[in-house]
């Protein structure tokens, strides 16, 4: 069977709305397109990246034995790739690096019912059409609608494997219906929050910070937390995740601390709002880093496990 892409949609997480091309290919968007023409404004590193595929997921259940999907890639960040997830279980990988920028993925599949998760690359933009299943498939079941805000972090970059990223692990565990607007290089910047026409989120997380820990001003925090309560109300849940570890910078370190006591006091002027201390969720030792900035693979499991394990403590 080939699904329409009506059909495919159905089975598409991770997207605010989606587009067709000509040639059939579709598009999903995490940001509306109001907030797409803003990043074009003000920041072409946000611009080209606030359209990647990060944490948009095909996920259903099927005794289908073989898979297959036309893809189209349109943008590249940096090495990625598109994975397989079989019962909670990586089995397969593609990689970007390998494959040309369209093409055709068809992954086998073990015997008898399973839950099934494609993910999409993370620092990568993917376009996709022809979903082909050799039997039926079926919507996955999700838990609440949860708006992801971070930066490159939380876009997915560090691991460079979409289903390795922190906020792909922490999901598989939560199990919720997120859009993930990460974005590399992003800020507290009040400017992109814009009430998206149709969408109403159950809960919201916000991981930033980390990349204006050096500014002694703390008014972009403040503003930021303030219209984001007056897009969703005071009522909505919010979970505030304040910077992680970062030793790029040594001698940044006592700053980098402040600065996130400074965040989590912002934060906590909110009754909303729940907080969770960053430095509490990932080794400080440049083993669980990509960069000594960015969690590599291992550094994203053990963020996702501390993450969720103290989503789950606090009742957010």
């Amino acid at each position: 069977m080939v699904l329409t892409n009506e059909e495919l949609k159905d089975l598409y997480f991770g997207a605010y709305e989606f587009k067709e091309t000509d040639d059939g290919y579709i598009q999903a968007f995490q940001y509306s397109q109001k907030q797409i023409d803003y990043f074009e404004k003000v920041f072409d590193f946000w611009f080209e990246r606030c359209t990647a595929s990060n944490a948009k997921t095909l996920e259903f259940t099927t005794e289908a034995k073989e898979i297959s999907f036309d893809y189209k890639i349109i943008w590249k960040g940096s090495p990625d790739s598109f994975e397989l997830v079989v019962d909670g279980l990586v089995t397969a990988i593609t990689y970007v690096k390998d494959v040309l920028d369209t093409g055709t993925i068809t992954w086998e599949l073990p015997e008898g019912k399973k839950n099934v998760i494609i993910y999409l690359p993370a620092d990568a933009t993917a376009l996709i059409r022809n979903f082909k299943a050799d039997s039926p498939v079926q919507r996955a079941k999700k838990n609440e609608k949860v708006l992801w805000l971070g930066d490159s972090i939380t876009q997915g970059y560090g691991p460079l494997r979409s289903s390795c990223t922190y906020v792909s692990v922490a999901n598989r565990l939560l199990n919720y219906e997120i859009v993930n607007q990460g974005i590399g290089g992003y800020i507290y910047d009040k400017g992109s929050l814009m009430k998206m026409e149709g969408y109403d989120p159950d809960k919201i997380i916000v991981a930033l910070g980390t990349n204006q820990y050096g500014d002694e001003d703390m008014t972009a925090v403040e503003e930021y937390y303030e219209t984001l309560t007056s897009i969703y109300g005071h009522e909505i849940p919010i979970l505030c995740i304040s910077p992680i570890w970062r030793g790029d910078s040594v001698e940044g370190i006592p700053t980098l601390m402040a600065f996130c006591e400074k965040v989590k006091e912002i934060a906590g002027r909110y009754g909303n709002v729940k907080i969770i201390d960053g430095m509490k969720l990932v080794p400080h030792l440049p083993e669980y880093f990509l960069d000594n900035l960015h969690p590599n693979c291992l550094g994203c499991e053990i963020y996702a496990e501390n993450l969720v394990r103290e989503i789950r403590r606090i009742g957010f």
